[in-house]
Protein backbone atom coordinates (compact mmCIF):
# COMPACT_ATOMS: atom_id res chain seq x y z
CA UNK A 1 0.00 0.00 0.00
CA UNK A 2 0.99 3.44 -1.12
CA UNK A 3 1.62 6.26 2.02
CA UNK A 4 0.67 9.86 0.65
CA UNK A 5 1.06 11.10 4.08
CA UNK A 6 2.41 10.82 7.36
CA UNK A 7 1.98 12.76 10.76
CA UNK A 8 3.72 12.28 13.94
CA UNK A 9 1.34 13.04 16.85
CA UNK A 10 0.62 13.57 20.37
CA UNK A 11 4.53 14.88 20.99
CA UNK A 12 5.97 12.00 18.97
CA UNK A 13 4.24 9.16 20.83
CA UNK A 14 2.16 8.50 17.65
CA UNK A 15 2.82 8.27 14.43
CA UNK A 16 -0.30 8.26 11.57
CA UNK A 17 0.19 7.04 8.29
CA UNK A 18 -2.32 8.03 5.35
CA UNK A 19 -2.73 5.91 2.46
CA UNK A 20 -3.42 6.69 -0.77
CA UNK A 21 -6.60 4.26 -0.61
CA UNK A 22 -8.26 6.81 2.00
CA UNK A 23 -7.26 4.57 4.99
CA UNK A 24 -5.13 6.02 7.96
CA UNK A 25 -3.30 3.84 10.61
CA UNK A 26 -2.19 5.19 14.43
CA UNK A 27 1.22 3.42 15.31
CA UNK A 28 2.37 4.14 18.68
CA UNK A 29 6.02 5.40 19.19
CA UNK A 30 6.97 2.33 21.28
CA UNK A 31 5.44 -0.25 18.93
CA UNK A 32 7.16 0.88 16.04
CA UNK A 33 10.59 0.77 18.18
CA UNK A 34 10.11 -3.01 19.44
CA UNK A 35 9.21 -3.90 15.79
CA UNK A 36 12.00 -2.36 14.39
CA UNK A 37 13.60 -4.14 11.21
CA UNK A 38 17.19 -2.76 12.10
CA UNK A 39 20.25 -5.57 12.04
CA UNK A 40 21.06 -4.74 15.88
CA UNK A 41 17.15 -5.09 16.71
CA UNK A 42 16.30 -8.07 14.48
CA UNK A 43 18.93 -11.41 13.50
CA UNK A 44 19.03 -10.46 9.64
CA UNK A 45 19.07 -14.43 9.41
CA UNK A 46 16.00 -16.20 11.28
CA UNK A 47 14.31 -12.60 12.36
CA UNK A 48 14.04 -12.96 16.33
CA UNK A 49 14.39 -9.99 18.25
CA UNK A 50 17.57 -8.99 19.62
CA UNK A 51 16.19 -6.86 22.51
CA UNK A 52 14.47 -6.88 25.36
CA UNK A 53 11.76 -4.52 26.91
CA UNK A 54 14.83 -3.28 29.09
CA UNK A 55 16.35 -1.86 26.20
CA UNK A 56 13.45 0.05 25.00
CA UNK A 57 12.98 3.44 27.17
CA UNK A 58 9.44 4.05 28.45
CA UNK A 59 9.37 7.53 27.29
CA UNK A 60 10.44 6.81 23.32
CA UNK A 61 9.18 8.87 20.92
CA UNK A 62 8.95 9.41 17.18
CA UNK A 63 11.76 11.91 16.48
CA UNK A 64 11.43 12.36 12.78
CA UNK A 65 9.54 10.25 10.39
CA UNK A 66 9.83 10.60 6.50
CA UNK A 67 8.74 8.78 3.05
CA UNK A 68 11.81 7.76 1.28
CA UNK A 69 12.09 5.20 -2.14
CA UNK A 70 12.71 2.43 0.61
CA UNK A 71 10.21 3.17 2.67
CA UNK A 72 9.86 5.38 5.89
CA UNK A 73 12.39 6.39 7.67
CA UNK A 74 12.05 6.64 11.10
CA UNK A 75 14.28 8.21 14.11
CA UNK A 76 13.88 7.38 17.97
CA UNK A 77 14.60 9.62 20.73
CA UNK A 78 15.94 8.82 23.03
CA UNK A 79 18.96 6.97 21.34
CA UNK A 80 18.60 8.43 18.38
CA UNK A 81 18.14 4.88 16.85
CA UNK A 82 17.16 4.98 13.36
CA UNK A 83 15.29 2.07 10.44
CA UNK A 84 13.48 1.48 8.01
CA UNK A 85 9.68 0.24 7.59
CA UNK A 86 8.13 -1.37 4.67
CA UNK A 87 4.92 0.59 4.24
CA UNK A 88 3.09 -2.87 2.69
CA UNK A 89 4.14 -4.37 6.32
CA UNK A 90 2.91 -2.28 8.76
CA UNK A 91 -0.28 -1.74 6.37
CA UNK A 92 -0.53 -5.89 7.06
CA UNK A 93 0.30 -5.20 10.70
CA UNK A 94 -1.74 -2.40 11.67
CA UNK A 95 -3.89 -2.80 14.92
CA UNK A 96 -5.46 0.80 14.58
CA UNK A 97 -8.75 -0.69 13.84
CA UNK A 98 -12.41 -2.22 15.37
CA UNK A 99 -12.45 -5.36 17.06
CA UNK A 100 -14.57 -7.60 15.35
CA UNK A 101 -17.37 -9.69 17.94
CA UNK A 102 -16.46 -12.74 15.38
CA UNK A 103 -16.58 -16.05 17.04
CA UNK A 104 -14.73 -18.37 14.75
CA UNK A 105 -10.83 -17.47 14.51
CA UNK A 106 -9.07 -16.49 11.37
CA UNK A 107 -9.54 -18.93 8.67
CA UNK A 108 -12.08 -21.15 10.27
CA UNK A 109 -15.35 -22.09 8.71
CA UNK A 110 -17.92 -23.65 10.25
CA UNK A 111 -20.31 -26.07 8.51
CA UNK A 112 -22.96 -28.50 9.62
CA UNK A 113 -24.40 -31.72 7.64
CA UNK A 114 -24.43 -30.22 4.32
CA UNK A 115 -20.85 -30.33 3.79
CA UNK A 116 -21.27 -33.93 2.74
CA UNK A 117 -22.07 -33.64 -0.67
CA UNK A 118 -18.36 -32.45 -1.04
CA UNK A 119 -16.33 -33.84 2.05
CA UNK A 120 -12.60 -32.23 1.98
CA UNK A 121 -10.05 -35.01 0.44
CA UNK A 122 -7.09 -34.85 -0.84
CA UNK A 123 -5.19 -38.18 -2.48
CA UNK A 124 -1.89 -38.95 -1.22
CA UNK A 125 0.24 -39.85 -4.23
CA UNK A 126 -0.77 -36.11 -5.38
CA UNK A 127 -0.06 -34.84 -2.12
CA UNK A 128 3.39 -36.77 -2.18
CA UNK A 129 4.31 -35.13 -5.45
CA UNK A 130 2.46 -31.99 -6.08
CA UNK A 131 3.03 -28.92 -3.63
CA UNK A 132 -0.25 -27.27 -4.56
CA UNK A 133 -2.46 -30.49 -3.77
CA UNK A 134 -0.69 -30.47 -0.52
CA UNK A 135 -1.36 -26.94 0.45
CA UNK A 136 -5.00 -27.04 0.08
CA UNK A 137 -5.66 -30.54 1.46
CA UNK A 138 -3.62 -28.82 4.64
CA UNK A 139 -5.74 -25.70 3.96
CA UNK A 140 -8.64 -27.64 4.14
CA UNK A 141 -8.18 -29.00 7.65
CA UNK A 142 -7.12 -25.31 8.64
CA UNK A 143 -10.56 -24.38 7.50
CA UNK A 144 -12.58 -27.01 8.21
CA UNK A 145 -10.90 -28.82 11.10
CA UNK A 146 -10.70 -32.14 9.58
CA UNK A 147 -10.08 -33.72 5.49
CA UNK A 148 -10.27 -37.42 4.24
CA UNK A 149 -7.36 -38.42 2.46
CA UNK A 150 -7.39 -40.99 -0.40
CA UNK A 151 -4.59 -43.46 -1.93
CA UNK A 152 -2.74 -44.69 0.80
CA UNK A 153 -0.95 -48.08 0.68
CA UNK A 154 -2.96 -50.26 2.59
CA UNK A 155 -0.07 -51.84 5.14
CA UNK A 156 -0.27 -51.37 8.62
CA UNK A 157 1.56 -48.00 9.40
CA UNK A 158 0.65 -46.06 6.85
CA UNK A 159 -0.91 -43.53 8.97
CA UNK A 160 3.03 -42.56 9.87
CA UNK A 161 3.41 -41.91 6.32
CA UNK A 162 0.56 -39.30 6.67
CA UNK A 163 2.17 -37.80 9.87
CA UNK A 164 5.36 -37.17 7.73
CA UNK A 165 3.43 -35.18 4.97
CA UNK A 166 3.41 -32.04 7.69
CA UNK A 167 5.31 -32.98 11.06
CA UNK A 168 5.83 -35.60 13.75
CA UNK A 169 4.10 -38.11 15.61
CA UNK A 170 3.22 -37.50 19.00
CA UNK A 171 3.64 -40.21 21.34
CA UNK A 172 1.11 -41.04 24.09
CA UNK A 173 0.64 -44.18 27.04
CA UNK A 174 -1.09 -46.14 23.89
CA UNK A 175 1.71 -45.78 21.97
CA UNK A 176 3.12 -44.00 18.78
CA UNK A 177 0.10 -45.47 17.08
CA UNK A 178 -3.60 -47.45 18.47
CA UNK A 179 -5.55 -50.15 17.31
CA UNK A 180 -9.24 -49.43 16.21
CA UNK A 181 -10.54 -52.95 16.45
CA UNK A 182 -12.64 -54.92 18.55
CA UNK A 183 -11.22 -56.60 21.58
CA UNK A 184 -12.14 -58.91 24.68
CA UNK A 185 -11.70 -56.44 27.76
CA UNK A 186 -10.66 -53.41 26.34
CA UNK A 187 -8.85 -50.67 27.90
CA UNK A 188 -10.61 -48.24 25.85
CA UNK A 189 -14.27 -48.22 24.51
CA UNK A 190 -12.98 -47.62 21.20
CA UNK A 191 -11.77 -50.84 20.82
CA UNK A 192 -15.24 -52.37 20.88
CA UNK A 193 -18.27 -52.72 18.47
CA UNK A 194 -20.52 -50.15 20.47
CA UNK A 195 -21.38 -46.95 18.71
CA UNK A 196 -19.42 -43.93 20.14
CA UNK A 197 -21.10 -40.04 20.41
CA UNK A 198 -19.45 -37.64 18.73
CA UNK A 199 -16.11 -36.33 21.04
CA UNK A 200 -12.95 -34.95 21.17
CA UNK A 201 -10.11 -37.18 22.07
CA UNK A 202 -7.77 -37.31 25.23
CA UNK A 203 -9.71 -33.82 26.97
CA UNK A 204 -7.88 -35.77 29.76
CA UNK A 205 -4.17 -34.86 28.58
CA UNK A 206 -2.90 -30.99 29.09
CA UNK A 207 -1.84 -30.17 26.57
CA UNK A 208 -4.66 -32.30 24.68
CA UNK A 209 -3.27 -33.99 21.53
CA UNK A 210 -4.36 -31.36 19.03
CA UNK A 211 -4.04 -33.61 15.38
CA UNK A 212 -5.74 -37.12 15.12
CA UNK A 213 -5.21 -39.51 12.10
CA UNK A 214 -7.31 -42.45 11.50
CA UNK A 215 -6.78 -44.85 8.78
CA UNK A 216 -8.54 -47.44 7.69
CA UNK A 217 -6.74 -51.13 6.75
CA UNK A 218 -10.54 -53.48 6.73
CA UNK A 219 -13.88 -52.26 6.98
CA UNK A 220 -16.06 -55.19 5.94
CA UNK A 221 -18.40 -55.06 9.17
CA UNK A 222 -21.96 -54.19 8.89
CA UNK A 223 -22.13 -50.25 10.00
CA UNK A 224 -19.06 -48.61 11.77
CA UNK A 225 -19.76 -45.49 9.58
CA UNK A 226 -17.44 -42.54 10.96
CA UNK A 227 -18.86 -38.91 11.56
CA UNK A 228 -17.64 -36.01 12.57
CA UNK A 229 -19.10 -33.10 13.75
CA UNK A 230 -17.59 -29.34 13.72
CA UNK A 231 -17.45 -28.05 17.70
CA UNK A 232 -17.42 -24.77 16.47
CA UNK A 233 -20.90 -24.50 14.69
CA UNK A 234 -22.21 -26.85 17.51
CA UNK A 235 -20.46 -24.12 20.27
CA UNK A 236 -21.79 -21.33 18.10
CA UNK A 237 -25.51 -22.65 17.94
CA UNK A 238 -25.44 -23.10 21.61
CA UNK A 239 -25.02 -19.14 21.69
CA UNK A 240 -27.64 -18.03 20.00
CA UNK A 241 -30.24 -20.32 21.40
CA UNK A 242 -28.88 -20.28 25.11
CA UNK A 243 -26.00 -17.07 25.58
CA UNK A 244 -25.98 -17.93 29.25
CA UNK A 245 -25.58 -21.58 28.94
CA UNK A 246 -22.76 -21.20 26.72
CA UNK A 247 -21.28 -18.29 29.00
CA UNK A 248 -21.61 -20.87 31.92
CA UNK A 249 -19.71 -23.76 29.45
CA UNK A 250 -16.88 -21.28 28.60
CA UNK A 251 -16.80 -19.46 32.70
CA UNK A 252 -15.93 -22.96 34.67
CA UNK A 253 -13.58 -25.38 34.01
CA UNK A 254 -14.14 -29.22 34.65
CA UNK A 255 -12.55 -32.31 35.12
CA UNK A 256 -11.49 -35.06 32.93
CA UNK A 257 -9.69 -38.10 33.92
CA UNK A 258 -8.90 -41.51 32.59
CA UNK A 259 -7.21 -44.44 34.47
CA UNK A 260 -7.47 -47.24 31.82
CA UNK A 261 -4.45 -49.53 32.37
CA UNK A 262 -2.09 -49.92 35.40
CA UNK A 263 0.38 -47.39 36.33
CA UNK A 264 -2.03 -44.23 34.27
CA UNK A 265 -3.97 -41.88 35.47
CA UNK A 266 -4.56 -38.99 33.13
CA UNK A 267 -6.24 -35.83 34.66
CA UNK A 268 -6.97 -32.07 33.41
CA UNK A 269 -9.04 -29.36 34.50
CA UNK A 270 -10.28 -27.22 30.95
CA UNK A 271 -13.69 -25.62 30.09
CA UNK A 272 -15.87 -27.37 27.63
CA UNK A 273 -15.67 -24.28 25.87
CA UNK A 274 -12.48 -22.25 25.66
CA UNK A 275 -12.37 -19.05 24.50
CA UNK A 276 -9.58 -16.58 23.91
CA UNK A 277 -9.37 -13.13 25.93
CA UNK A 278 -10.43 -11.45 22.44
CA UNK A 279 -13.95 -13.75 22.48
CA UNK A 280 -13.27 -16.40 19.41
CA UNK A 281 -13.32 -19.98 20.09
CA UNK A 282 -10.05 -21.53 20.85
CA UNK A 283 -10.79 -25.41 22.23
CA UNK A 284 -13.75 -27.88 22.27
CA UNK A 285 -13.26 -30.46 25.15
CA UNK A 286 -16.55 -32.82 25.02
CA UNK A 287 -16.40 -36.02 25.65
CA UNK A 288 -18.80 -37.94 27.79
CA UNK A 289 -16.78 -41.24 28.42
CA UNK A 290 -14.34 -39.23 30.71
CA UNK A 291 -15.60 -36.33 32.15
CA UNK A 292 -15.33 -36.50 35.91
CA UNK A 293 -17.76 -35.60 38.95
CA UNK A 294 -18.59 -32.15 38.40
CA UNK A 295 -16.74 -30.30 41.90
CA UNK A 296 -15.72 -26.95 40.53
CA UNK A 297 -19.12 -25.65 39.79
CA UNK A 298 -20.90 -23.48 42.07
CA UNK A 299 -23.84 -24.69 43.70
CA UNK A 300 -26.19 -22.25 42.44
CA UNK A 301 -24.79 -22.21 38.87
CA UNK A 302 -25.06 -25.93 38.92
CA UNK A 303 -28.25 -26.68 37.56
CA UNK A 304 -28.33 -24.10 35.12
CA UNK A 305 -24.78 -25.83 33.85
CA UNK A 306 -26.11 -29.46 33.71
CA UNK A 307 -29.28 -27.59 31.50
CA UNK A 308 -26.62 -25.92 29.10
CA UNK A 309 -24.29 -28.85 29.33
CA UNK A 310 -27.17 -31.38 28.02
CA UNK A 311 -28.39 -28.64 25.13
CA UNK A 312 -24.92 -28.74 24.00
CA UNK A 313 -25.10 -32.70 23.75
CA UNK A 314 -28.32 -32.55 22.15
CA UNK A 315 -26.75 -30.50 19.21
CA UNK A 316 -24.29 -32.52 18.77
CA UNK A 317 -26.11 -35.37 18.49
CA UNK A 318 -28.45 -33.39 15.76
CA UNK A 319 -28.00 -35.63 12.73
CA UNK A 320 -28.23 -32.16 10.89
CA UNK A 321 -24.79 -31.49 12.37
CA UNK A 322 -22.52 -34.12 11.13
CA UNK A 323 -20.97 -35.35 7.90
CA UNK A 324 -21.02 -39.22 7.70
CA UNK A 325 -18.55 -41.52 5.43
CA UNK A 326 -17.29 -45.19 5.47
CA UNK A 327 -13.80 -45.27 5.26
CA UNK A 328 -12.33 -48.15 2.54
CA UNK A 329 -9.28 -49.90 3.02
CA UNK A 330 -6.22 -47.36 2.14
CA UNK A 331 -8.36 -43.84 3.63
CA UNK A 332 -8.31 -41.85 6.06
CA UNK A 333 -9.20 -38.93 7.50
CA UNK A 334 -7.45 -36.39 9.53
CA UNK A 335 -9.57 -34.11 12.44
CA UNK A 336 -8.10 -31.09 14.35
CA UNK A 337 -8.93 -32.29 18.18
CA UNK A 338 -9.05 -29.19 19.21
CA UNK A 339 -12.33 -28.25 17.61
CA UNK A 340 -14.01 -31.40 15.40
CA UNK A 341 -15.67 -33.84 17.21
CA UNK A 342 -15.55 -37.58 15.70
CA UNK A 343 -17.40 -40.18 16.02
CA UNK A 344 -18.56 -44.50 14.74
CA UNK A 345 -22.03 -45.83 14.21
CA UNK A 346 -22.26 -49.53 16.04
CA UNK A 347 -20.85 -52.20 14.21
CA UNK A 348 -21.69 -56.00 14.68
CA UNK A 349 -19.52 -58.92 15.23
CA UNK A 350 -19.85 -59.65 11.33
CA UNK A 351 -16.71 -59.21 8.91
CA UNK A 352 -13.44 -57.15 10.30
CA UNK A 353 -13.08 -53.75 10.92
CA UNK A 354 -9.17 -52.36 11.47
CA UNK A 355 -8.53 -48.75 11.80
CA UNK A 356 -4.79 -47.32 13.29
CA UNK A 357 -5.37 -44.17 15.12
CA UNK A 358 -2.15 -41.99 16.25
CA UNK A 359 -1.59 -38.37 17.13
CA UNK A 360 0.62 -35.05 15.93
CA UNK A 361 0.44 -31.83 16.24
CA UNK A 362 -1.55 -28.37 14.71
CA UNK A 363 0.94 -25.75 15.06
CA UNK A 364 3.42 -28.66 12.51
CA UNK A 365 0.34 -28.27 10.41
CA UNK A 366 -0.27 -24.87 10.00
CA UNK A 367 3.85 -24.48 10.33
CA UNK A 368 4.03 -26.51 6.85
CA UNK A 369 1.05 -24.67 5.62
CA UNK A 370 2.10 -21.00 6.39
CA UNK A 371 5.90 -22.20 4.48
CA UNK A 372 4.01 -23.34 1.34
CA UNK A 373 1.96 -20.43 1.17
CA UNK A 374 5.11 -18.15 1.68
CA UNK A 375 6.60 -19.56 -1.27
CA UNK A 376 4.18 -19.39 -3.44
Amino acid sequence: MAVSNLSILDGGSILQLDFDSGAAMRFHALWLRDNSPDTATRDPGNGQRLITMKDLPAETIVQSASLSAEGIEITFAPGGVSACYDPDWLAAHGYDKARSAQLLPEHAESWDAALTRQVPSGHFPELCSKTPALRDWLSHIRRYGFAKLTGLPVESGNLFKIVDLFGYVRETNYGRHFEVRTEVNPVNLAFTGLGLQAHTDNPYRDPVPTIQVLSCLENSAQGGENMVVDGFACAERLRREDPEGFALLARHSVRFDYAGEAGVRLQSLRPMIELAPEGHLVCIRFNSRSIAPLTTVPFGDMPAYYAAYRRLSDIIDDPAMEVTFKLEPGEAFVVDNTRVLHARKGYSGAGNRWLQGCYADKDALLSKLSAIEAAS
